[in-house]
């Protein structure tokens, strides 16, 4: 039988995702922006004698695009302090109150007689 003592109980909704998927989520993050940023300067070189308008946006997006990108890259594994207390007190278990214990009657006594 295990013995049970006061031990800190944690909701495993509460735990914090590992440091592998969170680098990992990050890297996507990245990629993703980073394809975004060659895009947008391919259609800049395509577009620069076509569309000289929508060359410029995507020329000024090509070249705001990595700065926002390792900003959303870097940001992560901070605390976070409006995320609720992870800590779960033990439930305490109610002791089984002792048996009645047997009341005398009148008829049960015995008579001094």
């Amino acid at each position: 039988m295990r013995k049970r003592s006061s031990t800190e109980v944690f909701r495993i909704t509460g735990a914090r995702q590992s440091l592998a998927d969170d680098v990992r989520g990050r890297q996507r993050r990245y990629i993703i922006s980073m394809s975004v940023r060659t895009l947008s300067v391919i259609l800049t070189v395509v577009l620069w004698n076509v569309e000289r308008p929508v060359a410029l946006v995507t020329l000024v997006l090509g070249v705001l695009l990595p700065y926002v990108a390792v900003v959303i890259a870097n940001a992560g594994r901070e605390n976070a302090p409006s995320l609720p207390s992870t800590f779960v007190p033990a439930p305490v278990r109610p002791a089984i109150a002792p048996a009645p214990a047997p009341v005398a009657t009148e008829s049960a006594r015995p008579t001094g007689e």
